[in-house]
């Protein structure tokens, strides 16, 4: 049975890929990929238990009682609503999911985390986290954060570098911080952030493990994967928080946008062509992009932007 045929009868049969996949032993994100032909050529093992589910008599009452008695034997509802990461669609294997203790999260072989329980986790299951694994958590939902290019480390970087000179310089009393660093920005168990970089100036806002409440300025430096979230997202947290400054650096669209929330609401959009003030400083401070336009420019060169 070819792939088309099989997803003609999944479609005529009213099968989900829960169903699917209960029954075939095959996960979800492997069976999204297949039908979506993502993946050219599946196993032949993969296509044999495919045939089996599609070639049965009586389909629907056999995949039916196959995926309750799975669930049966898993102690698992027959068909869970599962909301999948997006590294979880990654996934091309067919062997056994692990589950942690709690089933709050599947690790697949290739070590792709499918979050199980969006919308409910708290700091607790955040901290419980393996430390390798680096994530966000905006409102009880886990945001997965890949291990950031080069070109967005330089940018935090030198952005981190002059305000941190600066502050050395002033003798000052804030701190600024660079990524990864935990910041539990509602003072609540739902949302836990790790902005790019981060200036503090109330130091019992931290006991040196993490910081609890609004930092005064953040950075964001947009990669693809956290795009939707820092302009959307983050954005609208940051302000409700009490974040009296907030930066969206862009270097795809070479741009910057900055919010300053004690006055306006709307960004100011700027290129990266000249310097930009700190607002929180009353423009003492004032940041030169130079270095970081040299920084994009040599990625674009390279290769390594996108």
């Amino acid at each position: 049975m070819t792939i088309e045929e099989m997803k003609q009868k999944k479609k005529e049969l009213g099968f989900t890929y829960a169903m699917i996949s209960q029954a075939s032993g095959i996960p979800i994100p492997t069976l999204q990929k297949i039908f979506h032909e993502k993946t050219k050529s599946p196993r032949y093992s993969t296509i044999c238990a495919l045939e089996q589910v599609f070639n049965t008599k009586s389909n629907t009452s056999n995949v039916e009682r196959s995926t309750s008695a799975r669930a049966k034997d898993q102690g698992k509802k027959p068909y869970p609503d599962t909301n999948y990461s997006q590294n979880s669609m990654n996934n091309t294997s067919h062997e056994e999911l692990t589950t942690d203790k709690d089933q709050k999260y599947i690790i697949t072989p290739e070590g792709d985390y499918i979050w199980t329980m969006q919308g409910s986790y708290t700091v607790e299951d955040y901290l419980a986290l393996p430390d390798e694994k680096r994530v966000e958590l905006i409102d009880g939902v886990i945001y997965d954060m890949g291990a950031p290019r080069y070109v967005h480390q330089l940018i935090a970087g030198e952005i981190f570098r002059q305000i941190a000179n600066f502050i050395l310089d002033k003798d000052g009393r804030c701190r600024v911080y660079i990524a990864p660093a935990d910041v539990q920005l509602d003072n609540d168990n739902r949302t836990m952030v790790q902005p790019d970089v981060f200036i503090l100036c109330d130091s019992a806002k931290s006991d040196n493990l993490r910081m609890y409440g609004a930092p005064d300025f953040a950075l964001e430096v947009i990669s693809p994967s956290t795009k939707k979230k820092d302009f959307a997202i983050k954005t609208a947290k940051y302000m409700n928080a009490g974040v009296r400054e907030y930066w969206i650096l862009d270097p795809y669209q070479g741009v910057l946008l900055t919010y300053y929330f004690e006055e306006e609401d709307a960004p100011i959009i700027r290129g990266l062509d000249n310097p930009v003030p700190v607002r929180i400083y009353d423009g003492d401070l004032v940041i030169d992009l130079q270095h970081v336009v040299r920084y994009i420019q040599e990625a674009r060169e390279q290769g390594t932007l996108l």
